[in-house]
């Protein structure tokens, strides 16, 4: 091939300077621009390995809270439970005392009944008064140690003040004596006390 042909093959920038420096330049831009886009997504790989970390710790915590709120519930289940079972054995306990506490006192009767039924045959034959009313006051006596027992007394009213709380006037009666007044006169129904709490108001006639 001849020179000539040689000649008229090379780029015409070759003997073109401004289009050679025109080419220099947009082959420089490109290269700028090449960091600048692998900085982009170098930050968008940033980004999103940052969201995916933050879903990671949000699901994390979620299924710690939910393993929470089950051991939660589980232990209050187990609560309930227990509840009720206490409250079961509780009323059951009860139930039992109160059972065994009736129990208790006629049991305690039984031989203050036998005594009354022995009385009784024996005084069909009799015509002893001060037999009769000896045998009534043991008997009496017997019973009023058994209540003793179970903490049931006698309300003390004759010569004490009047006091709602224990008495209940039925009547009032005039009095000359002024510290009389307001005072208990006589005590026709005797009233009791059960572990000091009232069983039953005294009837009481109050000075006026």
């Amino acid at each position: 091939m001849s020179d000539k042909s040689k000649k008229g093959t090379a780029p015409k920038d070759h003997k073109d300077p401004e289009m050679k420096m025109k080419r220099e330049a947009a082959d420089a831009e490109v290269m700028d621009n090449v960091p600048e886009a692998a900085e982009e997504d170098e930050n968008a790989e940033t980004v999103e390995a940052a969201e995916l970390s933050e879903i990671d710790k949000l699901a994390k915590e979620l299924g710690e809270t939910k393993a929470k709120l089950e051991k939660e519930k589980k232990e209050y289940l187990f609560l309930m439970a227990e509840f009720d079972n206490f409250r079961k054995r509780t009323l059951k306990e009860k139930s039992d005392i109160m059972r065994n506490a009736s129990e208790k006192v006629m049991n305690g009767l039984l031989p203050i009944v036998d005594d009354f039924e022995r009385g009784l045959e024996a005084n069909k034959n009799s015509d002893n008064a001060e037999a009769i009313k000896e045998g009534m006051e043991l008997i009496y006596n017997k019973l009023v140690k058994l209540m003793e027992q179970n903490g049931v007394k006698p309300i003390e009213s004759n010569g004490a003040d009047f006091n709602p709380d224990l008495h209940e006037a039925i009547a009032m009666v005039p009095v000359t004596d002024e510290a009389q007044k307001g005072k208990v006169i006589d005590t026709p129904t005797k009233g009791y006390t059960i572990n000091d709490k009232v069983l039953r108001h005294a009837k009481v006639a109050v000075g006026q």
